[in-house]
């Protein structure tokens, strides 16, 4: 029988407002895409992103455009050159994986590692907000081990050192979303060594970053915005000392993984991260992040509710996915 693809958009609360550098929203969009062969159903989520120019509706119609060609019997491999990389080839590749499972009885795992996949620590994201606000979601969350830190705007200096007085223990990720100058990253650097951040995800836009060439890294910093497939890997050395793999930046799982191999190669520590999603979104991340050196994969404990089954969130370890809900 051949394969019937379908999509559908749908939409989860945010509990409360999520906010960043370039600005706020109330409730995470997504694509489902679900592959069928009569016998069995393969689901991907996806989430278009503005910043890479994708719509919702512009995401959908890539999609449902790669339908005949999935109906004929194209594979995962065969995809990663009929579409480009982005959410859309994100949301089919991830589908094909799901359904290659359930067809086979074979959990996705093992077509990745030899060793089952174990609970990850990940990181729990505090919201842009003032130095008072965000100290107050970083005492409510001082006992997290790691957080993800928001900023990017005016007067980041405050907002650093609340943070870090409200959660003193925890391993923090400043993320600026490319919210930094080249007059005030020297600055904000220097705080981020005396108070012990271990991490610096984005600092400065895309395209705009080659200072980051001529200076200090005393602590780590990781490209987001910057790097986004294997062919952006070597303009990254030099530049950043880690990289944020997303399977919504890389077109899939099958991409994330050649990427996350090659970046190893040329030295960069791996984060896997994660747009705003639900757990069927975050499902395949986690077997990409096994062993990653950072995980930030809280997308469904920033939603008011998640899609059930979900994954098993207990504390700040999140479990591998069962059969159920993806792969």
């Amino acid at each position: 029988m051949p394969r019937v693809l379908s999509v559908n958009a749908e939409r989860f609360p945010i509990a409360g407002t999520f906010t960043i550098s370039r600005g706020s929203k109330t409730e995470a969009e997504v694509i489902v895409c679900e592959i069928s062969d009569g016998t069995a159903v393969g689901r991907g989520e996806c989430v278009p992103y503005k910043r890479y120019g994708e719509t919702m509706e512009g995401v959908r119609e890539a999609i449902e455009a790669i339908a005949p060609r999935i109906s004929a019997g194209m594979d995962r491999r065969s995809l990663m050159d009929a579409m480009t990389a982005g959410a859309a080839r994100n949301a089919v590749d991830c589908a094909l994986w799901d359904l290659e499972a359930k067809l086979s009885g074979t959990p996705a795992w093992r077509a990745i590692s030899d060793a089952s996949p174990g609970p990850l620590e990940t990181a729990f994201t505090l919201s842009l907000a003032s130095p008072e606000a965000m100290a107050a979601q970083a005492a409510e969350n001082a006992w997290r081990p790691l957080l993800k830190v928001k900023i990017g705007s005016d007067d980041d200096i405050a907002r650093i050192r609340a943070v870090r007085k409200a959660a003193p223990d925890s391993r923090i990720i400043l993320d600026a979303n490319e919210g930094w100058t080249d007059e005030n990253v020297r600055q904000n650097m220097a705080l981020a060594v005396d108070l012990g951040v271990a991490l610096i995800e984005q600092p400065l836009p895309a395209g705009k970053d080659g200072i980051l060439r001529d200076i200090p890294h005393p602590v780590p910093i990781c490209a987001d915005e910057s790097g986004h497939g294997v062919e952006d890997l070597e303009t990254l050395v030099g530049l950043y000392d880690a990289i944020n793999i997303k399977l919504d930046k890389t077109g899939g799982l099958t991409a994330a993984l050649l990427l996350r191999d090659r970046a190893r190669e040329l030295g960069f520590s791996i984060m896997v991260g994660c747009m705003v999603g639900t757990s069927l979104a975050m499902a395949p991340a986690i077997l990409l992040a096994q062993g990653a050196d950072f995980v930030d994969l809280d997308g469904p404990l920033l939603l008011a509710r998640d899609r059930s089954p979900g994954l098993v969130y207990e504390g700040s370890l999140v479990s591998p996915p069962q059969a159920a809900l993806w792969g």
